[in-house]
């Protein structure tokens, strides 16, 4: 049986769940294996802790630069690139290798056989175990966004006989996606927040349109209206089971601990909960997929702006992008108190998958439109000729053989799978395939009480590139007015597609953290990242007093890096409360949060406005 934990938004508990289900099931003499799918940020082995750890490199076959000596710059791969991996600049070829789907597209339609492809690593895949639960997962390679759906696919191939907890990444993009596919059971954990119940929505469509009917589980139960358990009576969603708002679950959590292997009363909790979802999963939960979202007529828009370190979205307004290596450390309702701070800041959703900004800055769209970041691609059955070339070709595994009735040879294209690269297209002589323009999803230019805001919705199970993430960022370049002088970002969690895109080319990453050794795990790895782009970071410590010794590892961290902690708010309700207000903390509240949020905001202030001004 293969039950998949996931939620809609990082930090709702998903990861606490899978774990110390995998322990409670082993606990209940069943053969368990847990996959950690989540492999931008995997933290799943922080708590299970697996012994005689064994690596293996993940590498597929990638194109890995030009041979500037067989180049004739004719521009066929820049034309035939759909991820703006390859430019043409004065008459020589660039390669981005950030961007770089592996589609093998350029190769293809390279007369002079100038791209060089090799063996390239993605990350590397980790197999242990934790007493006798088998323990898989994998980390994706720096700078590798766009691989995170193959590096998963390499862990749900060690899934195991017995009862398989796969811990997936969050959001309602193609890791997502891939991580859910073919599930026997999705238990999606949400909390009842304005953000948790805007992110289960999303999660529920995802889960639907591939197929699969969800189950819910209500972590930090602590109901301050009804509008959660509404929308699930209203979608006949079932809700089997509920874990309470209780600071000591957080404290041994912080700790790396099993819940269920320090406290009574929460292994019995757990034992209940692993119940229900055994008997949940024992129910055939497959459902006819749901169509997706049809969009009016509306402008269309695609973002051609290269992702690399060298470029600047705007050469004079400073921007800052808040970033966290996992959801659910406060960093949008951090992004949204500074805009309440900020003297006409313009700002940025970038986290397109999950975007909560908007409950907190109430926008009022001035300008909107669709965002096509790809091509459908189909075939036309009466043109095929079943030779199979674009099967051989996809190196996506987006095309399937089908036998018909008669036993005749068939291909056809899967929607969930393909990724628009136009390969089947290149490669096919009959003139068989059908691209059209894909619409991925919608960008809007907001009004808010604090300036203007560009924000965009990615589509229901789509492919998250970082494309969309630049156009917000292009959106928001050409918003606002000359006073203007900051853009605030609001980045994506993770270390894949949606980070790079929101990273590049700003001025400063402030890194929000939890005193956890996930929150440590995860940091690190999103500094990683900024170190990669070469842009210039800080941390800011949340819930700091949860874990003393937790917070000065990361003050630690931060000297042996060279960067700063520009300060540290405690554990405080407030954020919640001012949440469900839909206000900023700022705005909500003037006490000891809010202040260290203001002084915080000093210290941003003056290394990133101030800091060239004399």
């Amino acid at each position: 049986m293969d039950i998949v934990i996931a939620s809609g938004k990082g930090g709702t508990g998903k990861t606490l769940i899978a774990t110390n289900l995998a322990v409670t099931l082993k606990n209940m003499d069943r053969n368990v294996t847990y996959l950690d799918c989540d492999v931008e940020e995997p933290d799943g082995h922080l708590f299970l802790k697996p012994e005689d750890v064994e690596e293996k490199e993940i590498t597929l076959f990638s194109p890995d630069g030009v041979d500037q000596d067989k180049c004739i710059n004719c521009g066929k791969c820049v034309e035939a690139c759909s991820y703006n991996a390859i430019a043409m600049v004065n008459e020589d070829v660039l390669f981005f290798p950030e961007l770089c789907h592996i589609c093998g597209a350029c190769s293809i339609v390279c007369p002079t056989d100038a791209i060089i492809e090799r063996e390239k690593k993605i990350g590397d895949l980790k197999k242990g175990r934790y007493g006798e639960i088998d323990i898989r997962y994998a980390t994706l390679e720096t700078g590798e966004g766009g691989m995170s759906p193959r590096l998963i696919k390499a862990v749900k191939d060690e899934r195991g006989d017995g009862i398989n907890i796969l811990d997936s990444p969050p959001g309602t993009a193609c890791p997502a996606v891939e991580s859910i596919a073919g599930a026997d059971l999705a238990v999606l954990v949400a909390d009842p927040t304005p953000f948790g119940l805007n992110d289960l929505k999303l999660s529920v469509d995802m889960c639907r349109s591939v197929g699969i009917e969800p189950v819910v589980i209500v972590n930090r139960a602590e109901y301050r209206d009804d509008s959660l358990m509404d929308y699930c009576d209203e979608e006949g969603l079932e809700i089997i089971g509920e874990i309470p708002d209780d600071r000591s679950i957080a404290e041994i959590y912080s700790d790396g601990d099993i819940i269920v292997d320090r406290s009574e009363k929460y292994n019995d909790l757990f034992r209940g909960l692993a119940e229900n979802i055994l008997e949940a999963g024992r129910k055939d939960r497959s459902m006819d997929p749901i169509e997706l979202a049809e969009y009016d007529d509306q402008e269309i828009r695609s973002s051609g702006l290269k992702q690399d370190a060298s470029s600047n979205v705007s050469s004079d307004r400073k921007e800052l992008v808040i970033i966290s290596g996992k959801g659910g450390t406060g960093k949008t309702s951090l992004t949204a108190a500074f805009a309440s701070l900020a003297d006409n800041p313009v700002i940025s959703d970038c986290d397109v998958d999950a975007a909560d900004l908007h409950l907190l800055t109430d926008p009022e769209i001035k300008e909107r439109g669709l965002f096509s970041g790809g091509y459908e691609a189909s075939i036309i059955q009466d043109k095929c000729t079943s030779c199979g070339k674009c099967y051989e070709e996809c190196r996506f595994d987006a095309i399937h053989k089908e036998e018909d009735e008669d036993g005749k040879l068939g291909y056809n294209i899967d929607a969930l799978e393909c990724e628009g690269c136009g390969v089947c297209d290149i490669v096919c002589q009959e003139d068989a395939i059908e691209l059209n323009e894909a619409i991925n999803g919608e960008w809007y230019v907001s009004d808010t009480r604090f300036g203007d805001m560009s924000h965009a919705k990615l589509g229901m199970a789509e492919e998250n590139t970082g494309r969309l993430v630049t156009l917000v960022r292009e959106n928001a370049e050409v918003s606002g007015d000359e006073a203007s002088e900051l853009s605030l970002i609001d980045g994506a969690p993770g270390t894949g597609c949606p980070v790079i895109a929101s990273l590049t080319g700003s001025d400063f990453a402030l890194v929000v953290t939890e005193p956890t050794v996930s929150g440590i795990h995860d940091m690190k790895r999103v500094l990683d990242v900024a170190d990669h782009f070469g842009i210039d970071s800080g941390i800011v410590v949340n819930k700091s007093d949860l874990n003393k010794d937790m917070t000065q590892k990361i003050k630690n961290i931060a000297v042996e890096r060279g960067i700063d902690v520009l300060g540290e708010i405690p554990y405080d309700n407030v954020f919640t409360e001012a949440q469900m207000e839909r206000k900023t903390v700022i705005e909500y509240s003037d006490d000891n949060t809010s202040d260290a949020i203001r002084n915080i905001w000093n210290k941003v202030r003056r290394d990133i406005l101030e800091k060239d001004q004399d």
